[in-house]
């Protein structure tokens, strides 16, 4: 009376895996009333709440211990393992990359362990997990269950890399225009307008690269900048807390908003270096780390806006190595102002119009609505 059949069978699709009662989608219920409906609905009302959800708290406080430990963990080799001081800048770097992966591989565990196992369209339900519950997950666990759920996947790499770093570039229009002025200059004051000058410039041009590449190689500023800050930093703040907070039940918009928070969390103890060690005024310290902030903040939201649109981790990862390359967007130059700008403009209206056809999620994944979990917004987000 109350439930046509076509609407009776869509409301019990979703219960069909947890109760093997129903009939299944393709069978007409003829014996399946509504009484029995309501009372397979109020066992699932009962059930979920006999579980425990994951309390936003929860969610919010793991995400806030995370980015504290990131932080912490780079000054434990001389506060708490009173390890000497380095002697060199290099060393003193390699033991804060040690650092940040050790931060990385507890946050994935410790985000694994609050994660569900069976989370359901949507909404995190799990039991208390006991000591024999905790060593089955343990065994359990697939690693194609955590890769989905961190995003480290291998089907649409090259989509994953090639939009978002194409979407990620129109944003620097005008500083590519720059340095392309920059560099033709200085090739005018290099080569001389004679042939063979031309051509020896020419060929000189393959050694100077190949002579950069392996100075960046050997560079742990390099290797900080362009591959380990990236990649702890996206596992940490992206693969591990994004999941949380949207099956701890933030809205999409509320994470993308909301996640940079703890980023930019991670960033503040450049204050304290640039304040008791560079020897900078408080106003001075304030105004560069405030800068910075907001900057990791604006990238922040960008790098979940693609994490959860894509589902690859992979997409922030490459737009953060490229945004560290290029530093910020230029907006002007003194030199070739007005081009300049007007490469910025059309670069971000650029951005701007391809920003939800480049990352729609039909381009990156390969899925049904049926299969979602919680932490795999992008099922409905299109």
């Amino acid at each position: 009376e109350y439930f046509p059949q076509e609407t009776l069978r869509r409301k019990t699709c979703r219960y069909q895996e947890y109760f093997p009662q129903l009939p299944s989608q393709q069978s007409t219920p003829k014996e399946f009333t509504i009484h029995s409906f309501c009372e397979v609905v109020l066992e699932a009302m009962i059930m979920e709440e006999e579980e425990e959800g994951v309390q936003k708290s929860v969610a919010v406080t793991a995400c806030t211990a995370m980015a504290l430990f990131y932080v912490a963990i780079l000054y434990s080799p001389t506060l708490i393992l009173r390890l000497p001081p380095s002697t060199s800048f290099a060393s003193f770097t390699i033991r804060r990359f040690i650092c940040a992966a050790v931060s990385s591989v507890l946050s994935l565990v410790v985000s694994a362990f609050i994660l569900p196992a069976n989370p359901l369209c949507g909404k995190f339900r799990y039991k208390p997990l006991e000591h024999e519950d905790l060593m089955r997950r343990i065994r359990n666990w697939e690693a194609s269950y955590l890769s989905g759920v961190y995003g480290i996947r291998l089907d649409h790499l090259c989509q994953a890399v090639v939009y978002p770093v194409f979407l990620t570039s129109l944003m620097y229009a005008g500083s590519f225009v720059l340095k392309s002025m920059s560099l033709l200059n200085s090739w005018r004051e290099h080569c001389n307008v004679g042939e063979s000058h031309s051509s020896n410039c020419i060929k000189n041009v393959l050694p100077i690269f190949i002579g950069k590449m392996f100075s960046l190689a050997s560079n742990v500023l390099a290797w900080r900048n362009y591959f380990v800050a990236p990649i702890t930093e996206e596992l940490v703040f992206r693969a591990c807390m994004i999941p949380l907070l949207l099956c701890g039940g933030f809205k999409t918009y509320n994470v993308i908003f909301f996640c940079p928070i703890f980023f930019s969390l991670a960033h503040l103890n450049h204050f304290l270096e640039m304040y008791t060690q560079q020897n900078h005024s408080l106003l001075n310290a304030s105004m560069i780390v405030g800068l910075q902030l907001g900057y990791t903040v604006i990238f922040g939201s960008y790098a979940s806006f693609l994490f959860i649109r894509t589902g690859h981790l992979i997409a922030p990862v490459v737009s953060h190595i490229l945004c560290n390359f290029m530093g910020l967007p230029v907006l002007y130059s003194r030199r070739n102002g007005i081009i300049v700008s007007l490469a910025f403009i059309a670069g971000m209206v650029s951005f701007l119009w391809l920003l939800f056809p480049a990352t729609h999620p039909d381009v990156y994944n390969d899925r049904t609505e049926d299969s979602c979990k919680c932490w795999q917004r992008y099922c409905t987000w299109n």
